[in-house]
């Protein structure tokens, strides 16, 4: 079983561990011929499914094993991949592999950076015939009146001259586990309905923002609202989080609510993308396409989203683990919300191919929130 390739791009793959790291401890990594697989499933909260293209983070790279499509399974910890990958933001080169020692498997990060050394030069004090009388410079060593010594330029010259520029090698190393291709076999992504509602999320960067405000704003209610024991903990269990509303319609609407007994606050997005289903990828074709419940969606509601619920989809989400989800916002690209009304939420992430990209696959994160009753 072999593993090897150069990290030909540590900011997306540094980002894009952060993004799931936000979500679980663990991530199982499947590696093949094909592409890398990314799958988050913690005990509670969102799953994420990703597959990313070879060419997106890495190049170079070989693998080897006895599954078909040289299939590689491991565990790893996401939180110890982003600290290794942290340093080598600055590298010059990058490399992973997969290796071995006292038995324990590991991936292991080859980081190799620039370290300038300079040669400090003596200091000596000013000869007497540097200066003339009463303080006032001498002219007779400078090239210009107003310009510096020639021995100060010259002195100059050799302290740059021996800056010399040395490699420095750092190897780190991620404890893993490699998995059975029976322990994984069971595993699938969820399975949901058709949607009701696809729409093009705005700026991730500003909808996190406005969403952690009104989670803040939640939290701040229920704390100052919630009763207390004896001892002055609240009574109320941490694990019931504020839920925020997420809605979307056919005509580039969406809105993000909160409802407490004490307040309800909306933000309306209008003149968002409703992207157009292709007909191949839809059951049943241009049939199914025409019995699609997002078709029927499009005869209701309007743009302005301020006429009643008619033509509405809406889930209810956790506030935190939403703010989790929506930090994959740092890694670019565009995102398609797909809504199953009252059941489910999934967010579909493309990312940038980037300059250097070959190939035509495409890398995908596929995020499935589950909504809360009302």
């Amino acid at each position: 079983m072999r593993f090897r390739a150069d990290i030909r791009n540590v900011h997306t793959f540094t980002k894009l561990t952060a993004s799931l790291a936000t979500l679980g401890h663990i991530a199982w990594v499947r590696l093949d011929n094909k592409d890398v697989r990314y799958t988050v499933i913690p005990d509670t909260g969102t799953q994420v499914w990703s597959v990313i293209t070879i060419d997106t983070i890495f190049d170079n790279y070989t693998i080897q094993s006895a599954a078909p499509d040289n299939t590689i399974n491991l565990e790893v910890p996401l939180a110890v991949l982003q600290r290794a990958l942290k340093s080598a933001q600055n590298a010059n080169a990058a490399s992973i592999r997969l290796t071995k020692k006292d038995n324990i498997p590991l991936l292991s990060l080859t980081i190799t950076t620039d370290t300038i050394r300079t040669s400090q030069p003596t200091a000596t004090a000013p000869s007497q015939d540097q200066f003339a009388g009463n303080g006032t410079s001498s002219n007779t060593n400078h090239s210009h009146p107003d310009g510096p010594p020639n021995d100060f330029r010259e002195e100059s010259a050799d302290f740059f001259g021996a800056r010399q520029d040395h490699e420095t090698v750092v190897t780190q190393d991620v404890p893993i586990r490699v998995l059975a291709a029976a322990a994984v076999e069971g595993l699938h992504e969820p399975r949901c309905r058709e949607p009701d509602v696809h729409i093009v999320l705005p700026n991730l960067v500003q909808l996190k923002s406005i969403s952690d405000r009104f989670t803040k704003l939640a939290l701040a209610t229920k704390s100052s609202g919630s009763g207390r024991s004896a001892g002055g903990f609240a009574t109320q269990s941490a694990a019931a989080g504020p839920k925020l509303e997420l809605s979307a319609n056919m005509h580039g609407c969406l809105r993000l609510a909160l409802h407490t007994d004490s307040m309800n606050i909306s933000s309306l997005w209008t003149g968002l993308e409703n992207p157009e289903l292709d007909p191949e990828q839809v059951a049943e074709g241009e049939d199914g396409l025409a019995n699609h419940p997002s078709t029927r969606m499009k005869a209701l509601g309007d743009s302005t989203g301020q006429h009643g619920e008619e033509g509405w989809a809406t889930v209810r989400v956790e506030g935190r683990d939403w703010g989790r989800v929506l930090s994959v916002g740092r890694l670019g690209g565009r995102v398609i919300a797909c809504f199953c009304n009252q059941h489910a939420l999934i967010l579909y992430v493309f990312l940038p191919a980037g300059e250097e990209a070959v190939g035509g696959g495409e890398s995908v994160l596929t995020y499935y929130i589950s909504s809360f009753a009302a």
